[in-house]
């Protein structure tokens, strides 16, 4: 739809009518009028529910939108009340507490309900797919004319009055993307045209505000060199690989060099404008494929010389197929797996992020593995994997930058051209995938700064992230999917189980089963462990495991492993070892207080704790997924997790005892030696005074010599 349909639609509105604007400075208007939207935060919930066009934002993205890390207290009934203020806004009318027409609460955020004539964004939207669709059929003419119209949307960056606020915030760079997409189609489609001019002006300005995108500057050149300018064109080549080496450390790409021997070989020749569309049709017709699935990307080569046979259409870049292997036994996820089927299909223009989190050993990884081997078909241009060590033994967590450049050498590009910087790689990195289909998946991350420069730019690429903590902050900044993974029913726990085991057919004990898989709390690494233990032994019934894991209920010696990286105690370790100490100790507390559920209130007195401490630490915990909360002011545990805590804390008093015993020794040599008198013990020890603490123990021993002589068998001789 125009301007001029825009126009229309303002001069003859119905009484409810209401419109948008968030491609350029967020606006909205009601029968016809200009609404006043408020102060900066309440238009800034607005512009975020219109980024998202007619899709749920959560109230944790919001939140964090509008305060970043630190919200106060009362940030949710702020957001409440900014949505309130809002639906007043649009229908004057609205009873308090009405959910109202446009603005809806859906699930645990807000959607603004709007028809595709009431959002310039979805206008936009409408506008490129027409575009697209004559492309396909091969009508430039009618693909530039549509193009003009999509582009006519756009009065400016996406929530351009805010833009000091969200800068490069992901909900709103998602926007700017399908932008900078969609210029260069139009691009492309005016040099086949032979209508440069028509969409120039569009395209310097987006090659103005993105400096880096080297197809952008490409078709830039391109036009100029069209319309005539080509000694403009030719300047801007070098101003821009200036750039490129000064930012990046790179040399211009193929696509870049390519367009600039068109300009020059245009300027020698002087060459019609319609030749210098000529060498892009190729890539005109590869954006296509890739769009639709059945490409790998775009590079422009020169067109080929007169008598020239053809040239190789397209670089043949390597597709990386890094997913480690499918485990032979899954079962059960399957309503999980649908959903995260169902977002990968999604065609909303910004990129699918999905992200599971849970308790260690519940079958993150393993479901992520699973899910990525069912979509890989989808993204022909390769799948890459990496595990960034959050909570490793053996290293720390990987740093982006090292990440990247593993990315960035599986996705073909030669050393030199890998800058040092981490966030030049990034940029890198999603600009080689912004014509390709990649599924991204990063395993095991640490926190969302980790994750954050590892995502590409493009919708049509994926990721999906694995992590013991929920990363809410991806959500907020990304839209991503999160998802926290609870252990499996009994039924699918015992199924995984037999599977693991080889069935063991009809002989299979169903009350051993039911047993192992209850003391194994349904979690599927120990299930794993327990089942690798069962082929160890072919012989042995399943009646004796159970017995054998009954016995060590109180610890986790029934779930040890040669294999560290298996062993459930070093994986419950690898989260304990981040906790501070306030943390560490109240986790350690768990155990004494026997309950199902804890409250807050008991473990900051156990721990003798002010509230305030043991709330941070209680959060901490959680965190760590260590703890899961149950509702306010309580939280419960998986029973694993409160034996691996029993053990800490018997450990802990042995090595206290340990101490106090050493510390003891100490006090007494040091009494000896600097005392005017020499103690004879006679039968009973020094240690029938005191007991295991260590205070205690130093007291008995300052006691001793004033109980007189023969008092408890020590008998004080004087020194001559």
């Amino acid at each position: 739809m125009t301007t001029a349909h825009l126009t229309a639609a303002a001069t003859e509105p119905s009484g409810d009518d209401v419109r948008f604007h968030v491609l350029g400075p967020v606006r909205a208007w009601r029968a016809g009028a200009e609404l006043p939207l408020g102060p900066r935060q309440q238009r800034l919930v607005l512009a975020a529910l219109l980024a998202r066009a007619g899709r749920p934002v959560s109230l944790t993205e919001l939140v964090a939108l509008l305060w970043e890390e630190d919200p106060p207290r009362s940030a949710a009934n702020a957001v409440h009340r900014y949505v309130g203020v809002l639906r007043r806004l649009l229908e004057p009318g609205l009873p308090a507490r009405a959910s109202g027409r446009w603005l809806l609460r859906q699930g645990g955020g807000y959607l603004m309900r709007v028809g595709p004539d009431q959002l310039d964004l979805l206008m936009f939207r409408a506008a490129l797919r027409q575009a697209r669709a004559a492309v396909a059929a091969g009508s430039a003419q009618e693909a530039a004319r549509c193009f003009g119209a999509a582009l006519e949307q756009w009065q400016g960056r996406c929530a351009a009055d805010l833009e000091a606020v969200v800068g490069d915030h992901p909900l709103f760079a998602a926007v700017e993307h399908e932008y900078v997409a969609a210029v260069t189609e139009a691009a492309d489609a005016a040099l086949c045209s032979d209508a440069p001019p028509s969409v120039l002006s569009a395209v310097r300005q987006a090659a103005q505000l993105h400096p880096l995108d080297e197809r952008l500057q490409a078709r830039l050149m391109l036009l100029l060199a069209a319309d005539g300018k080509q000694a403009e064109a030719l300047l801007m080549y070098r101003r821009v690989s200036t750039v490129l080496r000064d930012e990046l450390g790179v040399e211009p790409g193929e696509e870049l060099r390519a367009a600039h021997a068109c300009v020059l070989r245009g300027r020698a020749e002087e060459a019609r404008p319609s030749q210098a569309a000529t060498a892009l049709d190729t890539a005109v017709r590869r954006s296509a494929d890739a769009r639709t699935g059945r490409g790998t990307g775009i590079a422009v080569q020169p067109e080929p010389a007169m008598g020239e046979g053809p040239r190789n259409p397209s670089p043949v870049h390597p597709v990386p197929a890094q997913l480690p292997a499918d485990l032979p036994c899954f079962t059960g996820r399957e309503s999980v797996m649908q959903q995260a089927l169902d977002v990968a299909g999604e065609t909303s223009g910004a990129l699918p992020v999905l992200a599971f989190d849970g308790i260690p050993g519940v079958g993150k990884t393993a479901l992520a593995v699973r899910l990525a081997h069912r979509m890989a078909p989808r993204f022909t241009d390769g799948q890459l994997f990496a595990d960034l060590g959050g909570f490793t033994a053996c290293k720390g967590p990987s740093g982006p930058g090292a990440v990247l450049y593993g990315f960035l050498e599986a996705l073909g590009l030669p050393r030199w051209r890998i800058p040092d910087a981490t966030d030049s790689r990034a940029a890198l990195f999603r600009s080689v995938l912004a014509t390709r289909r990649v599924l991204v998946v990063l395993d095991n991350a640490v926190d969302v700064e980790q994750v954050r420069p590892l995502l590409p730019g493009a919708p049509q690429c994926m990721v999906v992230i694995t992590s013991r903590r929920r990363l809410s902050g991806l959500a907020a900044a990304f839209g991503a999917r999160l998802t926290s993974l609870d252990v499996p029913s009994a039924a699918e726990a015992a199924r995984c189980f037999l599977e693991r085991v080889g069935g063991r057919g009809p002989d299979a004990d169903a009350g051993a089963v039911e047993e192992i898989v209850e003391l194994c709390g349904r979690l599927p690494l120990a299930l794993s462990v327990v089942a690798a233990r069962v082929l160890g032994r072919p012989g042995q019934p399943l009646r004796r495991m159970a017995a054998e894991l009954a016995a060590a209920r109180e610890g986790l010696d029934g779930f040890s492993d040669d294999d560290r990286g298996n062993d459930l105690r070093a994986a419950f370790s690898r989260s304990y070892r981040t906790l501070g100490f306030d943390a560490a100790r109240i986790f350690r507390l768990l155990p004494s207080h026997r309950a199902s559920e804890f409250e807050a209130a008991k473990l900051a007195a156990a721990a003798g704790m002010s509230p305030q401490a043991a709330t941070a630490a209680l959060g901490e915990l959680v965190r760590s997924r260590l703890l899961t909360p149950v509702r306010r002011d309580r939280y419960g545990a998986h029973r694993l997790v409160i034996a691996y805590a029993a053990e800490l804390e018997r450990e802990a008093r042995q090595r206290s005892a340990e101490v106090a015993c050493a510390s003891v020794r100490a006090v007494e040599r040091k009494t000896v030696a600097s005392s005017a008198t020499v103690m004879v013990r006679e039968e009973p020890e020094l240690s029938s005074y005191g007991v295991h603490r260590r205070g205690d123990r130093v007291a008995a021993v300052d006691a001793a010599p004033a109980a007189g002589p023969g008092r408890d068998g020590v008998r004080i001789m004087t020194a001559a």
